[in-house]
């Protein structure tokens, strides 16, 4: 007899051991593969098994991370503040693969329908695409992921929750995720302005399939409430206010965080009331 094949939850840790961002995202998708050949019966039968994650995801010796008010703004009307606003949106992206990955991980001893494992696997690949997509543009532009500094907090999330499943998807897809769903059609006129259609057919394509991500947050937060007898709106208040550093940033983007399950009513009562500056 073979070797077992490697648990979901081995693959998740061994693609947040990996440091370079190509190399992490080629793994993430292979292993989205195998799992997708698992679940049809056309491949090995994995299991979810158990893993220790890491604290903190491998990350290549650049981008240099700096605390986010030490990152430079951007001033998109330039060719600079275009290549600065994908290489963040690559940064997203590389950060997203990683959370996507350690929730099947750090959670894999929870009980939960392997629709669960499903859709956080799917949500892996399509950020693993997203990165690549943004490196693209990125390299037609005459630079690269790594060029630039980037945001060291976005990681903070995961470490905050990393003991609680609930507090995860509150603060992740339904919170940082939608907040993607507010800001990215601004993004794609950015690029449209200035003629760039790679980046408006690769902006396009993350915009898609974020509602998809945040939909499926909204969706296992309502499972695991349902499965308590709980409120899924006073616990999502209740563990925003807990885990996420400041208050939610309008205008939000009622039409898509309602296609993605998340009502006014989740997100308004958490929102900075003062109209904010341009810009994210």
């Amino acid at each position: 007899m073979g070797d077992q094949p490697l648990s979901l939850a081995e693959r998740a840790a061994k693609v947040l051991a990996t440091a370079d961002g190509r190399e992490k995202t080629a793994l993430s998708r292979r292993y989205a593969a195998d799992w997708a050949a698992s679940r049809a019966g056309t491949g090995p039968d994995i299991s979810i098994g158990t893993a220790e994650p890491p604290v903190h995801p491998a990350r290549p010796d650049r981008p240099e991370l700096l605390h986010p008010r030490d990152v430079p703004k951007r001033k998109p009307g330039s060719e600079a503040g275009r290549i600065a606003l994908l290489h963040a949106v690559a940064h997203i992206e590389l950060n997203a693969v990683d959370l996507h990955w350690d929730i099947i991980a750090r959670f894999s001893h929870v009980p939960m329908p392997l629709g669960f494992f499903d859709d956080w696997v799917k949500a892996a690949d399509e950020e693993s695409k997203h990165f690549n997509l943004m490196c693209d543009c990125l390299e037609a532009l005459g630079s690269h992921y790594g060029a630039l500094p980037a945001h060291a907090g976005m990681w903070r999330a995961a470490e905050d929750t990393a003991d609680d499943l609930m507090g995860r998807l509150a603060v992740v897809p339904m919170v940082l995720e939608a907040r993607g769903l507010d800001v990215t059609p601004g993004m794609i006129g950015v690029f449209r302005k200035a003629g760039i259609t790679q980046a408006v057919e690769a902006l396009e394509v993350i915009y898609a399939e974020e509602v998809a991500h945040v939909a499926y947050g909204s969706k296992w937060f309502n499972f695991l409430c349902g499965r308590d007898d709980l409120d899924p709106k006073e616990v999502f208040h209740t563990l925003v206010r807990k885990y996420f550093h400041g208050a939610l940033k309008p205008p939000f983007n009622e039409e898509k965080r309602a296609d993605a399950g998340l009502p006014p009513d989740f997100y308004w009562p958490l929102a900075d009331q003062v109209k904010p500056l341009p810009g994210w």
